[in-house]
Order: structure tokens, then sequence, then C-alpha cells
């Protein structure tokens, strides 16, 4: 694991991109990443601050609306929300939450303060209204898969700007 975390920071570091590494505080630091995510059955967001200092990015998932509120009281540097569909992804114990509860974070979430990151089942197709439901930004991997993941990005960035 370390030594892909180690070639996908170089990489991404000649193209200006930013890599957090999921779940792993010690990974992220062994390597240099910009930060960590961690979930909720992960080492706690405080801990995991503690071992990537206090330079570093370290986000946070949340299912539920009393996760979220926790979160909003943790040395974190983004909140993470989801599943917002249904995803293969990863098996998360949460149902989908939709976009009325990505509305809902978005009026809880100080957003300047904890950007809100949507996560789970995200498309091409569903990013620009998870967007407009007031999340700050979105999470995608299988969908970055269909055909050529570099081109896949770049149909992203342009839907999103």
């Amino acid at each position: 694991m370390v030594e892909f975390a180690a070639a996908v920071v170089a990489d991404a570091g000649q193209a200006g991109a930013v890599v957090i590494i999921n779940d792993r505080a010690d990974v992220a630091v062994v390597v240099d990443a910009h930060g960590v995510h961690v979930g909720q059955d992960d080492l706690p967001a405080i801990d995991a601050r503690t071992v990537v200092g206090a330079d570093r990015i370290v986000g946070l998932s949340t299912h539920t609306e009393s996760q979220l509120r926790q979160g909003l009281d943790m040395p974190i540097s983004y909140l993470a929300v989801g599943p917002v569909f249904d995803t293969e992804t990863k098996a998360t114990g949460y149902d989908s939450i939709g976009l009325e509860t990505v509305r809902r974070a978005a009026a809880i979430v100080d957003t300047t303060v904890h950007p809100l990151v949507a996560i789970g089942g995200i498309t091409l197709q569903r990013a620009p209204g998870v967007i407009a439901a007031g999340a700050s930004s979105v999470a995608v991997i299988s969908d970055l898969l269909e055909g050529d993941p570099e081109a896949r990005a770049r149909e992203f960035l342009r839907a999103l700007q």
C-alpha cells in the first residue's frame, strides 16, 4: 500500500493534484500525502489529526444528521455526507440519503469552515444537481473509470464550472 500510495503522490504532484489517503493516517504521513479521509469506523478524526499534524487535511465521512453535527466539533478540514445515491464501490452499511439530505446538511454546515463533500453514486449526470443541492464538491470513484479517467475527470471539471 505504501509503495502504491507513494507512486500516486509522486504522479499527482507533477499534475498539481491533491492526494487524500483513505482510512490510513499513518500511510498519509509516510508518503507525504496532503491528508487522510476517515469514516465512522476508522481511526477517530481527533486521533487522525494527531497522526497527520495540523497542516494536513483530515476529512470525515458522515451518514446521519447526528454524525454530521458531531463532526462540526472535531478537528477536521471537511465533512463528507453520503452515500447520496446507491453505490457498489463501498458498503457503508447506510442507505442512500438523496439530495434532500444534502440540502439539509448544507443548511447545517458553514461550508466556509467545513466544506461539504457529497459522496456515493456520484456520476457526471448527477454531479451538477448535487452541487446545486448545496455540496461544496463531489467525491467520485466508479464514474471516473468510464473510459479514460483523465478525460472523464476533465468532463467533470467542465460540468461543474
